[in-house]
C-alpha cells in the first residue's frame, strides 16, 4: 500500500457524521454479496483476445474477488497487446441503480498523472529547456522556502524521482475537509506553502520517499518555462499526439463527462458507501488530478515505452530507477516505476489513488499492457490493492 493511500484511508474514518449531506448510501443501496453474484462482462476489439481461456479465468476470478470478498462496488480490467485489446468488468458502476460498469469507462487515475508530467518534464529537457540536475530554484526562485526546505539544495530530477525529502503534501491536507467542501478550489501555491510549513523528510539526494509535493513544484515548473498551463503541455505534448480520446486534465472541473463509474469513499470496514464522484480535483493537481480510461491509460504507456514520446536518452533517464524500499521489488524512475513479474522481466507503469477511485497500470517493453480500476478509495482493503496488482501481473504474463 501506498504512503499516500494510507493517508487518505486513515483519515477518512473521521467523516462518518458528514455521510448524509454528502450522498451517504445506506445497505438497501448495496449490492447482497452474499447472495447476487455482480455482473460480469468482456469486450473485445477483435477477434483476436489478448490472453488464453485459462488466463482469462484467472483474471475474472481475481476481478470478482475484487467485487465481492475485497469490497469494491464495481472493476474493470482493460488488456492491450499488439493483435489487439479486451475489456472485462465485474460488478456495478452506481451501487443505486445496479448499472454494470461499462468497458469504455473513464475514471480518475489519481497518481498516475505524474507518468504524464514528467513525460512533458523530460520532453522539455530533450529541448534543451530544463536541465534535469539543475536546482529547482533556477526555474522557481524563491519559491522552496522555511522550515529547512531549500529549492537551491534539491534538483528537477529529484523532484521527479521522490528523493528531494519535501514533505508530502498529502500528510498533511485533511480529508474529512475535502469530503465536507468537495468542490472547494485549491491553489497550488497554497498546497506548496502548507506542505513546506513542515520540516523535509531527509537531506535531498539521501533516501527515498513519495512526495506530491516535488509533482506541483513540476507542474510549476512546466508553467514557467512554457508560459502555459502545465494541462495544456500535456494536451498538446501527450494527448493530442498519441490521440487519447478520453484522457484530459480538467481543473476545476468537478464532473466527468462521458460513460463512468460513480466513485465511492467508505469511512470504515462496515460503513454506509459516500458517493463523492463530483469533486473538484485541483486538490491533487499535477500530482493527480487527470482523467482517462483503461484503453487510454494503456495506449499512453505503450506510446511512451516504445520512445514515440520521448528521445532515447530521456527515456533511458525516466526508466533509470532506485530501491524505494518496497519488499516487492517496486524501482522508481522519473514519474515512472517498475516491478518484477511473476513469468521473468519487469512491467512499468504507476498506481493511482483519488477519492472516489483507484487504479493500477503497467507495461511491458515487448508490447503488453493492462488497466485495473476499482471504484471505491479511499476505503478499499489491503487485498483490494494486492488484488489489483496481481491482476495487472497476470494479464501481462501470458
Amino acid at each position: 500500500m501506498s504512503k499516500h493511500r494510507r493517508v487518505w484511508r486513515g483519515g477518512v474514518t473521521l467523516v462518518v457524521a458528514v455521510g448524509v449531506a454528502m450522498g451517504t448510501l445506506t445497505a438497501a443501496d448495496l449490492p447482497r454479496k452474499d447472495t447476487t453474484a455482480p455482473a460480469e462482462s468482456t469486450a473485445r476489439t477483435n477477434a483476436s483476445t489478448t490472453t488464453g481461456t485459462a488466463d482469462q479465468a484467472r483474471l475474472r476470478t481475481l476481478l470478482r474477488r475484487l467485487t465481492t470478498v475485497d469490497g469494491g462496488p464495481g472493476a474493470l480490467l482493460a488488456m492491450r497487446d499488439r493483435r489487439g485489446s479486451t475489456v472485462l468488468t465485474s460488478g456495478v458502476a452506481d451501487v443505486r441503480s445496479h448499472a454494470p460498469v461499462r468497458g469504455d469507462s473513464r475514471f480518475r487515475i489519481g497518481s498516475m498523472t505524474k507518468t504524464f508530467v514528467a513525460t512533458v518534464m523530460l520532453q522539455l529537457v530533450g529541448e534543451g529547456r530544463v536541465i534535469l540536475d539543475a536546482p529547482v530554484e533556477r526555474y522557481l526562485p524563491g519559491v522552496v522556502r522555511g522550515h529547512g526546505n531549500d529549492g537551491r539544495r534539491m534538483t528537477v530530477r529529484q523532484i521527479l524521482q521522490h528523493t528531494s525529502g519535501l514533505p508530502d503534501i498529502l500528510d498533511h491536507l485533511d480529508p474529512q475537509e475535502i469530503i465536507k467542501n468537495p468542490l472547494a478550489h485549491h491553489d497550488t501555491r497554497d498546497l506548496v506553502k502548507t506542505a513546506l510549513a513542515h520540516p523535509p523528510t531527509f537531506k535531498p539526494g539521501t533516501g527515498w520517499s513519495y512526495s506530491s509535493t516535488g509533482y506541483l513544484l513540476a507542474g510549476m515548473i512546466i508553467e514557467r518555462v512554457t508560459g502555459r498551463p502545465y494541462g495544456d503541455e500535456i494536451q498538446r505534448r501527450v494527448i493530442d499526439p498519441v490521440g487519447l480520446h478520453a484522457t484530459y486534465v480538467p481543473g476545476d472541473a468537478s464532473e466527468i463527462p462521458g460513460p463512468h463509474p460513480r466513485g465511492y469513499v467508505r469511512p470504515g470496514k462496515d460503513a454506509p458507501l459516500i458517493d463523492l464522484t463530483a469533486l473538484n480535483p485541483s486538490v491533487a493537481g499535477a500530482g493527480g488530478e487527470m482523467v482517462s480510461s483503461g484503453a487510454d491509460v494503456n495506449r499512453f504507456l505503450d506510446a511512451l515505452l516504445r520512445g514515440k514520446l520521448l528521445r532515447p536518452a530521456q527515456l533511458r533517464e525516466m526508466m533509470r530507477t532506485r530501491p524505494t524500499g518496497n519488499p516487492d521489488g517496486r524501482a522508481y524512475g522519473l514519474g515512472l516505476e517498475s516491478r518484477p513479474l511473476p513469468c521473468g522481466g519487469l512491467y512499468w507503469g504507476h498506481s493511482g489513488d483519488m477519492f472516489g477511485y483507484e487504479t493500477v497500470a503497467g507495461a511491458t517493453a515487448g508490447g503488453r499492457q493492462a488497466t485495473v480500476m476499482v471504484n471505491v478509495d479511499p476505503g478499499g482493503t489491503d487485498a483490494q490493492s494486492a488484488d489489483m496488482k496481481a491482476a495487472v501481473r497476470t494479464a501481462l504474463c501470458k
